[in-house]
């Protein structure tokens, strides 16, 4: 399906197969909150990959806790970003719809 182009894409059987990669909130690696860590798995100030979201395993091998949890974090925010958009979008179209007289 990926090769003929009509569902997934290469990064997705990179996923499933190699590593999940950096795991983002807002644009950004994890960051660091409250007494200096991501997550309470982690010791105060760990600069490393794994405590600033990369998930080094697959989806085929198995995230470990931290790793869902940050990839978790992830996937929230993308539910949230289309969520608002579709209402961002759907508002400018109501917008421009009044302004035009059509309804």
């Amino acid at each position: 399906m990926v090769v003929s182009g009509s569902k997934g894409s290469n990064i997705n059987i990179s996923q499933v197969i190699a590593c999940v990669g950096q795991q983002n909130v807002e644009g950004k690696r994890i960051p660091f909150g409250f007494r200096k860590r991501t997550l309470p798995h982690f010791i105060k100030d760990d600069y490393g990959p794994e405590s600033r979201g990369f998930v080094e395993n697959s989806y085929l091998a198995g995230l470990t806790p931290s790793e869902f949890f940050f990839h978790a974090m992830g996937g929230r925010e993308g539910l949230i970003d289309t969520a608002v958009k579709t209402a961002e979008t759907g508002y400018i179209q109501r917008r421009l719809i009044k302004g035009y007289g059509i309804a």
